[in-house]
């Protein structure tokens, strides 16, 4: 059965080109087109869309108002498509991940990305992953309790090393994930937080700035040469990958991507778990494909301490379940309960290197 689409666009010209893009599957139908959220809110107990694709900016209801209403009275997968990548405008579009949107997706233009098999494909897929997502599912607080992997017997009575690091990596879904954890670290937090978070060129100051909202300690992106400091955030740059050199400072790389991406997960997680050894605590959440598996692996080799986010809690549970089907995952957990189980780490008793 054809996953079915309703797109919610006040520009002609956008409207026509992402209906061209996704008419192009044999497996999507564009049920609905609406011009405004109040005319797509009419429409949708009409067609029954399996996925809305929205805009920020519409006249008499906007995005964000659609979103609450169609969380609110038909709850759904919504993705964002919007080109507005301007400081208020990018806060905006990540206000809509707290109303309840999955997630955000460039919008094409007439000849710059219309055309672009690259995007087409993207966003195709993109489609096809969010048709599967159960929205409700996110916003259920799961019991902590059963969760831990078997293999996690044999490493919960092994001592490990006093953690020097925390590397976190996401994509779809991350950025809700990363709020709900970041959120949790006290101002006292002692370790540096590097975060890998898959997302589209001209997004990311935008998602900072919205994590910045509601938590203690200051995020920025890692810039080469710094050395990671206790009780910072730092995020990988776009397009660029994020490492970290013989003496622990942050460097660039262009070199190709990995697993089809730049940044990535794993190219991050095996840089530091060379640097960092025992002493490094890797966490994997919600995300598709398997970008960030064998990067935790490489941490759970050189000794370091290894949680993913668990199924019922991920907005799509292909990267964290990639890791666990490697044993690389030391602990499966819940997002409410990973800040927590972080935080019971630093307080165990640790041996020193």
């Amino acid at each position: 059965m054809n996953i079915r689409v309703l797109l919610v666009e006040d520009s002609q010209i956008a409207l026509v080109l992402l209906k061209r893009i996704l008419n192009s599957s044999p497996e999507i139908d564009v049920v609905g087109e609406a011009h405004t959220g109040l005319e797509a809110l009419q429409l949708i107990p009409k067609v029954q869309p399996d996925v809305i694709c929205t805009d920020l900016h519409m006249p008499y209801m906007n995005g964000l108002e659609l979103t609450t209403e169609v969380m609110t009275l038909y709850p759904r997968p919504i993705l964002v498509i919007s080109v507005s990548v301007q400081t208020d405008d990018s806060r905006n579009i990540f206000q809509l991940l707290d109303a309840g949107a999955v997630d955000i997706f460039p919008k094409p233009t007439l000849g710059l990305l219309a055309d672009d098999e690259v995007f087409r494909n993207e966003l195709i897929n993109k489609i096809k992953i969010l048709s599967g997502v159960k929205v409700f599912r996110k916003r259920r607080k799961l019991p902590t309790q059963n969760l831990l992997v078997e293999n996690f017997a044999a490493f919960s009575s092994q001592s490990f090393a006093r953690p020097k690091v925390v590397v976190i990596g996401a994509s779809t879904g991350g950025p809700q994930a990363l709020k709900e954890l970041l959120s949790k670290l006290p101002l006292d937090f002692p370790l540096p937080v590097i975060c890998i978070q898959h997302i589209y060129v001209g997004f990311l100051q935008g998602l900072l700035d919205w994590l910045a909202v509601g938590c203690r300690l200051p995020i920025q992106i890692a810039q080469p040469g710094d050395l990671p400091k206790p009780g910072k955030i730092y995020f990988a740059p776009e397009q660029q990958h994020l490492e970290l050199d013989a003496r622990g400072r942050f460097i660039y790389s262009d070199s190709p991507p990995v697993a089809g991406h730049r940044p990535s997960v794993t190219v991050t997680f095996t840089s530091v778990a060379k640097f960092y050894g025992q002493a490094c605590v890797g966490i994997l959440l919600t995300g598709m494909g398997r970008d960030g598996a064998e990067g935790m692996q490489a941490i759970a080799q050189s000794g370091g301490f290894t949680i993913a986010q668990d199924e019922a809690s991920s907005i799509v549970f292909g990267m964290p379940k990639a890791a666990v089907e490697l044993g690389a995952a030391q602990q499966v957990l819940p997002i409410h309960a990973i800040a927590p189980r972080l935080l019971s780490l630093l307080q165990n008793n640790f041996l020193d290197f």
